[in-house]
């Protein structure tokens, strides 16, 4: 698990314990907004998408990822609502991902090779 998922999942347990603080509603509430405000826009590029360390995506890309700049390639986690989704893991060292079905990813899967379990 990784820190924001861990920091998260500390915010949701504390607010199960007494719902009825406002105030600690509000910074639960709030404190999870910045987590995965965060996650989200880490590296600023739109057509990234930065991968939790469960390697679960929520927004695929909407544009091609360039062949040259990916290194390999997982499938998401069996623990994802998202099991239609590929994660490419960037030269660069990013994460982004994209539909399975998308024409440009099932035209070039084969030509990338699977990530091992030292690359993920």
């Amino acid at each position: 698990m990784g820190h924001g998922e861990h920091l998260l999942h500390q915010l949701v347990r504390l607010l199960q314990r007494d719902p009825s603080q406002p105030t600690m509603k509000l910074t639960t509430t709030a404190l999870v907004c910045l987590l995965l405000t965060g996650t989200c826009l880490q590296d600023g590029n739109s057509l990234s998408l930065q991968v939790s360390s469960s390697s679960c995506c929520f927004t695929p890309v909407k544009r091609a990822i360039s062949l040259k700049g990916i290194q390999c390639y997982q499938n998401s986690s069996s623990s994802c609502s998202h099991q239609d989704r590929i994660i490419f893991k960037m030269k660069r060292g990013r994460k982004s991902c994209a539909l399975k079905t998308d024409k440009w990813v099932t035209a070039n899967l084969w030509k990338i090779k699977p990530c091992s379990p030292t690359q993920v």
